[in-house]
Formats: C-alpha cells, structure tokens, sequence
C-alpha cells in the first residue's frame, strides 16, 4: 500500500525559481509540484521548501570523535551526536569526512578512520542516522603513510570524495608564514628553535612525498570512479595540476585567480559556509563572498559549523543583487550532488528523492522547522 504525504501553502525554492503552492510524496518519491493551494494536506503556513542540503566537506565529526588533545569519545556516540547536528541543519546527505596520513603535526594512526568508517556503516544498517552518510578522504599527501591509509579502503562504495591536501608552509593554504606561525607555533606552545626544526621537517616531507603521492591518489580514484578534490590551490600552476589529474571539485582555493582558473576548467569552486557568515576566512585568505559576487562560486560547505550551510544561501541572496534564493540553494543543493554524480537529488522536481527541509525565516538567522529524508520526517 502506497503512503502519501502532501505540504501544502508552501514557498517552493525549484532549481530556478519559487513558486507558491503544494508537493506530493508517495512513497518516499516527489510525484508532484504544483501551484495553487491544496485542499488536503499539511499547511506548512507559507515557509520554503527547500531540496535536502548536500555537504560534501565537514570535519564535524572529528570534533565530536576528538573533543579534546589525547580524547576519544565512544565511536557510535561521537557519529550520533553529529548525525543530530547534521540533521536538524537541514542536511540530508553529508560526506564524511575521515582524515588520512598522519605524522608530526596530527592526524590519525592507521586503522582508526577505518574503525569509524566501519561504525558509520554499522549504524546506518541499523537505522541509527537520521541522515545519509558517504564519506570524503582527506588525504594529506607529504604524510609517509597515506597510501597505505588510503589502502584500507580499498573498493569501499561509501567513498565518494577525495580531496589532495598540503598544508606544508609555503604550499597552498599557508603562502605565507604568518598563519602558520599561529596555526603550529602559537597553538601548540613551540620556542623558536622548535619551530624552526618542525617547520624544515615539514618542508622536506612536502617535498619527498606530495607530488608521488598526489600522482598515486588521483591515479587511483580516477580508475575506480571516485570524485577527486584539489584543495587550497593559489597559483595557475596548481590549478594546471589539478586539470591533469581530472579533478571536479576545487575546495577552498586561496586567490581569485586560482579560483577563476578552476571554474573556467570546468571544476565546481567550493569554499566554506563559515566563511560566508562571518565575512572572511578563518585562516586570512579570500572571502567567500567576493568570489559570489564575481561568479565564481559553486558550491558552499558547512567545514566546521553544520547550520552555516543553512545560513549562508540566505545571507548570500540577501546580499549580492545579482544571485537568487533559488541559485544560492542551488550552492548547497544541486551542485554538491552534481558534483559528485548523485543525481536522484538535490532538488525540488518530481521523480527524485522526498528530501525537503521547511524553512521559516522573516528577516536574520534562517529557522529550520523539519527536515525529511525519502519521505520521513528525521528532525
């Protein structure tokens, strides 16, 4: 027997427009979109509707999982906790994302993102997670011991995202020293000389390692189908790199010509969520905003905060006369989705997935009233 659902008096945000009238779900599945009010149904009493987000990159979990230097909270109550948060943020899908390649600076011995990863799975046979759950490798390519990381999760389905990262001084996200001194030397209490010394390590590991290990990791998701990410590219010279690898998505690019370079290529620009809300990066390079402006932004991710990325779309529309509600939704909707070739959502169209979330907002900080997945309600 097939179960309906109607939502009726609703602001319908489309792929390109909003219209003002009512949905049907049957049986998980948009069967209709149509204007005008209807007679039975729940009246949602004028809020939008909005596709179910797509987050494709959130450390989110990692804070739950690590809350504190030498901490590891229970695996399945560090996913829950998150899950929650992801979900009642209107997030319907997210990516995961599990950190590969560890050395001197951080990361996570081998096993232990494989142990999460296996939890994640665990739960959501389960039907744990309000949410749906794919994950996003972030491999940090000068660490030795990345490919072998990598290697656990050989022909792992849920691996949907890779993203190639150098956090190196000198490299990418830090061209210049000053926040890297604030990132490796301030936080981490470390006298000159100490700094000095790790601050040549890391150098040297860039150097023997990135560009075999960059090679080796592309090589690898393009030959199994997975969609691979640069990440903090600033020059002309990484993004040349980045097209010869056949990378679709350009994450957090750290100039305007790199970031224009990278959409003229082809590639879907993704910068953080955060960054919209506050008006700036947290780490000193371009913001967010100017690259909205000039057209050059795809995709928005929530990073470190899961309700920016229902924030952003807003403050993005409300301030930028030439971008609509319906193309900044489309920021953390239709272009994540597309972007890592999930085609059964990410909008408001009938025959995709009833992901929908209800949004009230009047003016300021957007409400988030319900979310559904496949048609059931999660938050």
């Amino acid at each position: 027997m097939s179960r309906e659902q109607v939502f009726t008096n609703a602001r319908i945000v489309l792929r390109d427009d909003i219209v003002h009238g009512s949905i049907l779900i049957r049986d998980g599945m948009i069967c209709d979109v149509s204007e005008g009010l209807s007679h039975t149904g729940e009246d949602v009493e004028g809020d939008f509707i909005l596709p179910g987000l797509v987050e494709l990159h959130t450390d989110h979990l990692e804070t739950h999982y690590a809350p504190r230097p030498g901490v590891r909270w229970d695996q399945m109550a560090a996913l829950q906790a998150h899950d929650a948060q992801i979900a009642t943020s209107g997030i319907t899908t997210v990516l995961d994302c599990l950190r590969l390649g560890s050395d001197e600076a951080g990361g996570f011995p081998r096993g232990e993102m494989r142990s999460i990863a296996s939890v994640i799975d665990e739960a959501q046979k389960a039907g744990r997670l309000r949410s749906q759950h794919f994950f996003h490798l972030r491999c940090e390519v000068p660490c030795p011991d990345v490919l072998d990381q990598f290697s656990d999760f050989e022909n792992d389905p849920n691996v949907r995202l890779v993203s190639l990262m150098d956090h190196a001084p000198g490299q990418r996200q830090f061209q210049t020293l000053d926040q890297y001194i604030y990132f490796y030397k301030t936080k981490r209490g470390l006298n000159e000389e100490e700094f000095q010394a790790f601050t040549q390590r890391r150098i040297e590991g860039s150097a023997r390692y990135s560009t075999r290990h960059r090679n080796a990791l592309a090589a690898l998701c393009n030959e199994r189908g997975i969609t691979v990410a640069s990440h903090d590219d600033a020059t002309l010279e990484h993004v040349e790199e980045a097209v010869s690898h056949n990378v679709k998505v350009a994450e957090f690019p750290t100039s305007i010509d790199a970031a224009r370079a990278s959409h003229e290529a082809g590639m879907l620009v993704l910068m953080g969520a955060p960054n919209v809300v506050r008006g700036k990066s947290h780490s000193g390079n371009i913001a967010a905003r100017d690259l909205a402006q000039r057209g050059l932004l795809d995709v928005l991710s929530s990073d470190y905060v899961p309700f920016s990325l229902l924030h952003a779309p807003f403050i993005l529309a409300d301030s930028i006369e030439a971008l609509s509600l319906p193309e900044a939704i489309a920021m953390v909707t239709d272009n994540p989705a597309r972007g890592i070739g999930m085609s059964d959502r990410g909008r408001i169209e009938v025959g995709l997935r009833a992901d929908l979330v209800r949004v009230h907002r009047q003016d300021g900080v957007p409400v988030c009233r319900a979310v559904w997945r496949a048609g059931q309600r999660v938050a």
